[in-house]
């Protein structure tokens, strides 16, 4: 292609003002090569302080898109009031104009006042309870027609989640069981020599874990692992239109993915907490011999004279609540996935946040419930 001819430019006075007048090719090869030397690229920044009357650009031989961006950032990203061009090289500015328009900054969001962002948060709240209430009829519904031999019970899919909620978190439980019951053992001993106390080790133990830290241990780990998990499987069955080929099929939801995960998550928790449990307190009482020298045999014959076998029933049934509530929660988070991969990620998300705190409720209220049972 021949560049004999330059970008060139030339104000002239007219009657109502200065004229501009633009010559030569103006294309971003040509636009380079006359940079180097210095040439109408410094006049054109200087056009910014001219207020031109009329542009004309019909002596322009070649115009491309480099070239009428040039000329746009000149004219303040808006038609000059006076332009004598071609219908092409006003294709090009059309062009121009609707990309500019397209990639317009957005306005800047409006502010939320404190009052308002909290009424938001209480009826987001309230409307993921009214949904998590209806999940949960939902399961009751099926578990009434379960009962009555109008279903047939989903054994394999129950049995599955059992599995894969309940024995494949077997060492995880058992290691971190193990690690708190040795970090409660060491703290509360060093307190307790303290004051001659050191038999109260048991006590202090058995109670603690057996009541409390055993179930809320459990539920905080299933829902990080399996809440998420399940979150995860419905959201990807919302991705893969999986959810609206069972709707056409008349397949409901929640018999086959609500109902099979809360009975797992509700027969695999109790077995988990008593799992946890045993495996804390052997790790406290392994931490007891050592920090305080009380023989392991000593504290497995005392801890069933000073913790009430009724808080062993008070943390199964924690255990129960608690694997319903991840399942619930991991549903009702599922099914709210729209189909994309950012959405699959923040509702997974969203699950384990919102089952943990949820399971902190949940204990909260036991606490109160039973606050005077299987204590002494």
């Amino acid at each position: 292609m021949d560049f004999d001819t330059p970008p060139q430019l030339q104000i002239d006075t007219g009657d109502h003002g200065p004229i501009v007048r633009l010559s030569g090719q103006w294309t971003a090869l040509a636009l380079a090569l006359d940079e180097q030397k210095g040439g109408v690229g410094r006049k054109i920044r200087q056009l910014t302080h001219v207020h031109a009357h009329e542009w004309d650009l019909s002596g322009i031989e070649r115009l491309d898109h480099s070239g009428g961006q040039a000329l746009w950032r000149v004219w303040g990203r808006q038609w000059p009031a006076a332009v004598r061009l071609t219908d092409m090289q006003r294709q090009i500015f059309d062009r121009i104009a609707a990309l500019d328009a397209q990639y317009e900054k957005p306005d800047k969001p409006e502010r939320i006042d404190i009052a308002t962002a909290l009424g938001f948060a209480i009826f987001r709240f309230l409307h993921h309870m009214t949904e998590g209430i209806i999940l949960f009829g939902s399961v009751i519904v099926d578990a009434f027609h379960v009962l009555r031999g109008a279903r047939r019970f989903p054994l394999s899919d129950v049995s599955a989640n059992v599995f894969s909620a309940g024995a494949r978190a077997l060492p995880i439980t058992a290691l971190v069981g193990f690690l708190i019951g040795i970090v409660l053992s060491y703290l509360s001993s060093q307190q307790l020599r303290m004051f001659g106390a050191s038999t109260y080790i048991v006590n202090v133990l058995g109670l603690t874990i057996i009541r409390e830290l055993g179930p809320v241990l459990a539920a905080i780990l299933v829902a990080g692992r399996s809440g998420s998990a399940i979150t995860a499987q419905i959201g990807v069955m919302r991705v893969t239109e999986e959810l609206d080929a069972m709707q056409v099929m008349g397949i409901p939801h929640s018999l086959r993915l609500v109902f099979p995960r809360v009975i797992a998550l509700a027969i695999a928790m109790p077995l988990l907490v008593l799992w946890t449990d045993i495996i804390a307190l052997l790790g406290g009482a392994m931490a007891a011999h050592f920090a305080l020298d009380i023989d392991m045999t000593l504290f497995v014959h005392q801890l069933p004279n000073v913790v009430p076998i009724r808080n062993v029933w008070i943390g199964l049934l924690k255990g129960v609540v608690f694997g319903m509530l991840i399942a619930l929660t991991g549903c009702h988070f599922g099914f709210r996935i729209k189909p994309n991969s950012q959405s699959l990620g923040e509702g997974t998300t969203s699950s384990v946040v919102a089952s943990i705190t949820v399971v902190i409720l949940a204990d909260a209220v036991f606490a109160i419930m039973f606050q005077r049972v299987g204590l002494r």
